[in-house]
């Protein structure tokens, strides 16, 4: 304990509580806008969060500025927590005048406003609101701000201003984004973040453009940008992009922006250089787009587009949402969307999934455990890991022939050392073994010591789903419903595991060991 530098955690925590203050302004000015009462408590959410950060930051300003990797954890896991306590301050300052204002239909219990704010910031996109289009703008545009905020990482955000603190960042970049790392686009890691902060900008940027062009109002595209380039999936309707299926030009570009944020920054860092070549050299960008490309043609051909009114003979014919068979190219469309929208965590919805037969729902079922590039805004396990541990798997029948020879595994033309090989399979191991224990427990503490098969089967995707930060599932938590009815304690057993798993595990697991308080 004596080893922890607490002034500097104290420090970088009042950073992060700055800036999520200034984030909080644009909701104040949206608010303003849209002439809206609501102004007033974002406002009051903005400077009580800005007085709580100044006091931390110039409170120990002048503390040692030497940062080790313990302290990296830590400052993680407080960061996190101070983030979603004065993240959640918006919600909580304004339940006065939501009260005043017809709002009743939604549930502002302290559980689900701190469950709204966790699935923000982990970018789950779940939400416990059942009726979005009645919240007032500016608290819609703070709803989706923090997705924008926990895409990249404010923790990387703020590693990009460390060195006016005269601070080194690699120990926070390592604990925030461990895969980014490993291909730097630039030596120095500060720049690196900086430089992935500017991408993620200008794809924003371009996302709304695009967005407006295509006839979606402009706080719509602003809001959906927000959500989709940080893979988060809150959406200002409804029906989410539901919204906009009868603009196929809306839902495209929805599914090239998901797409980019599935695939891993420094690559878009590249793609916006116009070098395509690192990312058609790239083996995991490869198996990305292989991965999309093959589920989406199945799904679109032989379950969607097979079952038109030429084969009406097959039972179970799967209809859009009109009650009609879908056409060639719709049904492309929405297989494709669908995919993408779950593989890259996203979680907008086009089409409810569940009710195009059970082989289509087990499809989706197994992409939960797929998630994006690694380095990407994405959840989930990522594919980086499962090649590896695939390619590992394959070379083990080589080295039962070949006991004494050293094969090593090999990415994008690489040998792998052995400690990466171990690490990618205790987080497998660790990540189902969590998995399957968190299913257990969900369907115990929300559906009571009984649980029929169908709230089982639930529990086993509200588990995946919360810990990939996908905010779509199956059974009870399908693509149209919320989880507005679980119980509070369900909830906050949901929000730990989104927390888990957007710090993809080790980062909150190491604090419940005794390794990491140990003094040497």
């Amino acid at each position: 304990m004596r080893n922890i530098n607490f002034k500097i955690i104290l420090n970088l925590v009042g950073m992060l509580m700055l800036i999520n203050a200034l984030f909080m302004i644009v909701s104040v000015i949206v608010a303003l806008i849209y002439r809206e009462d609501i102004f007033l408590p974002l406002l009051l959410s903005s400077i009580i969060t800005a007085v709580m950060g100044s006091v931390c930051y110039f409170g120990t300003k002048n503390s040692q500025k030497k940062l080790t990797k313990r302290d990296g954890y830590l400052i993680v896991a407080a960061g996190w927590i101070f983030l979603i306590i004065t993240g959640s301050l918006p919600y909580f300052m304004s339940i006065p005048y939501l009260s005043t204002h017809t709002l009743l239909e939604n549930d502002f219990s302290s559980t689900n406003l701190f469950y709204e704010t966790i699935a923000g910031y982990t970018t789950t996109g779940s939400s416990i609101f059942e009726n979005v289009e009645t919240l007032p703008n500016g608290l819609l545009m703070w709803r989706s701000l923090t997705q924008w905020i926990g895409g990249m990482g404010i923790i990387v955000l703020t590693i990009a201003i460390l060195p006016l603190l005269g601070i080194g960042g690699m120990q926070l970049f390592v604990v925030e984004a461990p895969v980014i790392s490993a291909d730097k686009i630039h030596p120095r890691i500060t720049d690196t973040a900086k430089r992935l902060w500017v991408v993620y900008v200008i794809l924003t940027l371009a996302q709304i453009v695009c967005l407006s062009l295509a006839g979606m109002g402009l706080f719509d595209a602003i809001n959906h940008a927000l959500t989709t380039l940080s893979s988060g999936g809150f959406s200002t309707k409804n029906e989410s992009t539901a919204y906009w299926n009868q603009f196929p030009a809306i839902q495209y570009i929805l599914m090239f922006f998901m797409f980019l944020s599935g695939v891993n920054f420094v690559l878009n860092h590249y793609l916006i250089k116009g070098d395509w070549r690192k990312l058609v050299k790239n083996e995991e960008f490869k198996w990305y787009v292989g991965i999309i490309t093959f589920l989406s043609i199945i799904i679109g051909t032989v379950v969607l587009f097979y079952a038109n009114p030429h084969h009406e003979s097959i039972p179970h014919a799967v209809l859009n949402e009109n009650g009609t068979h879908y056409a060639f190219e719709e049904s492309f469309r929405t297989s494709f969307f669908q995919v993408i929208s779950v593989i890259t965590t996203t979680g907008f919805t086009s089409a409810d999934y569940t009710a195009w037969t059970p082989f289509v729902s087990m499809l989706f079922f197994s992409l939960l455990f797929v998630g994006g590039s690694a380095g990407s805004t994405s959840g989930g396990v990522k594919i980086i890991r499962h090649v590896i541990l695939l390619k590992n798997s394959i070379l083990e029948f080589k080295r039962l022939i070949h006991p004494n020879a050293i094969i090593p595994v090999r990415y994008n033309k690489k040998s792998l050392t052995q400690n990466i090989v171990y690490n990618i399979l205790a987080f497998f191991v660790m990540y189902m073994f969590i998995w399957i224990v968190s299913s257990i427990i969900l369907a115990l503490i929300n559906e009571g010591l009984n649980p029929g098969y169908e709230e089982f089967i639930s529990a086993m995707s509200l588990s995946a789903s919360s810990l990939g930060n996908i905010g779509l599932g199956l059974g009870d938590y399908s693509p149209t419903e919320t989880v507005a009815n679980l119980t509070p304690l369900a909830k906050w057993f949901c929000a730990f595991l989104m927390i888990l798993g957007r710090l993809e595990l080790f980062a909150i697991l190491i604090l419940f060991t005794p390794y990491l308080w140990k003094s040497n």
